[in-house]
Parts: structure tokens; sequence; C-alpha cells
């Protein structure tokens, strides 16, 4: 049983940072893609960075190109999102997902995408 559970979320002023952790467990992710997204009060979930989980390979959503980074430690089986100057449109909860590369059905940057998913986190940015 895939398990993934987010930390680090909070409140932070604009401009300042802040670092996610996502601990995965129940197997190991070696094909897998993991991913992070966000979701504001009355919008829908959207897609911020994911990561190969054996390649190391990245993406991101052009709204935090050059502001985030997702990386993660294999030994630890951990997966971070470094958010660095933070906007107060930054503000959501934000979520862990993944899935398994060998059972890709749509476009990584797609919810449905993914069939796992953490419980959330909550950052909010103050102007």
């Amino acid at each position: 049983q895939v398990q993934l559970v987010e930390s680090g979320g909070g409140l932070v002023q604009a401009g300042g940072s802040l670092r996610l952790s996502c601990a995965a467990s129940g197997r190991t992710f070696d094909s897998w893609r993991m991913g992070w997204f966000r979701q504001a009060p009355g919008k829908e979930r959207e897609f911020v960075a994911a990561i190969r989980w054996s390649t190391g390979i990245t993406d991101y959503a052009d709204f935090v190109k050059g502001r985030f980074t997702i990386s993660r430690d294999n030994a630890k089986n951990t997966v971070y999102l470094q958010m660095n100057d933070l906007k107060p449109e930054d503000s959501a909860i934000y979520y862990c997902a993944a899935y398994d590369l060998n059972y890709a059905m749509t476009s990584f940057r797609q919810v449905r995408a993914y069939p796992y998913w953490g419980q959330g986190t909550q950052v909010t940015v103050s102007s």
C-alpha cells in the first residue's frame, strides 16, 4: 500500500521560503513519477512540479519556474518542494502525488494521472 505523507507547510510572509516534504512508503519507486499539486479555495487542483524518481528529471508549471525546486532523496524515500520568493497567490493546500510510469495513461500534468495522494499541507503567504 503506497502512502504519501506531506509536511512543512505553514504561514510565511511574501518573499519568504518554505520547504515541503513528502515521505513515500509502501514500495520502491524507481519506475515512478512524483508530483506536487496545489488547490486554493474555490479553484481546481493544479499541477506545480514533478520528478521522475529514477532519473531526477524535473518539470514545472510556468508560474513557479525559477522560484520552486523539486528534488528527491533516494535514501530517505522523500520528495521535496523548495519554495522561494513566495507570493500571496501561492497560498493553497499542497498535495504530493505519485504514479507508476508503467501504467501511465495521460499527461503527468493532469490530476487524473496520479492514483496516489497525500493528505495535503497548508501553505499561507501573507502580503
